[in-house]
């Protein structure tokens, strides 16, 4: 979706809730996918989405456009629910169930939430690299967990991740340097030269565009 498309969207969901339902449906399999690799839990992750969702929607009506996306908007409040999940384990949690019936949304295309669930649940339950991955990845300070995993699980380039994490973008290429050393000491098997275990794209931060 272009920018410019996002920002009508987001003038219209403004003023009818129920054009939140768009935003829904366009980014929620993204994002609670983000939350599944970072939790490794099926049941947090749905938590965790449920409540990023509700905070957008509570939030909407504060958002001003300022050139960042709805997508790293909606990022950047899922990292700081993961961050609250991992120092605050009794919390609210809503279902993405209670956001459809509270807020009355509607959605165009009923999606199978339960299926798309156990979708993510078996991939992950199939990598067992990805496992050990995140397991060492858990070791580590949340502020490199958070850019090693939109860089090389969620493919998001430096510029995406600057925007989610409201960091500058040398910031995110030192965070990614350091946390992908520190990652390589902490892995159980020694990572091949250049590459994480179960990622698609090499780590080295000099391969991929920015």
């Amino acid at each position: 979706m272009e920018k410019s498309e996002e920002k009508q969207l987001i003038l219209r969901a403004q003023k009818d809730p129920q054009a939140f339902g768009a935003i829904f449906e366009e980014y929620y399999e993204p994002i609670f996918g983000y939350i599944l690799k970072r939790t490794g839990n099926v049941t947090a992750a749905q938590d965790i989405a449920g409540e990023t969702f509700f905070k957008a929607l509570d939030r909407l009506w504060q958002f001003k456009w300022r050139n960042i996306s709805i997508s790293s908007w909606l990022y950047r409040i899922a990292t700081n629910e993961i961050s609250q999940h991992f120092r605050a384990q009794k919390k609210r949690h809503y279902s993405i169930e209670a956001l459809l019936e509270q807020s009355g949304i509607e959605l165009a295309d009923e999606h199978d939430l339960a299926r798309e669930i156990m979708e993510q649940e078996e991939e992950l339950s199939r990598a067992e690299s990805f496992r050990e991955a995140r397991k060492a990845l858990h070791q580590l300070p949340e502020k490199y967990q958070a850019a090693l995993t939109l860089r090389y699980f969620d493919d998001k380039k430096i510029s995406e991740i600057a925007e989610i994490l409201g960091k500058r973008e040398g910031t995110v290429k030192s965070l990614l340097s350091r946390g992908i050393a520190m990652l390589r000491k902490r892995m159980a098997q020694p990572i091949p030269a250049g590459r994480v275990i179960g990622t698609k794209e090499a780590i080295s931060p000099a391969s991929k565009k920015s």
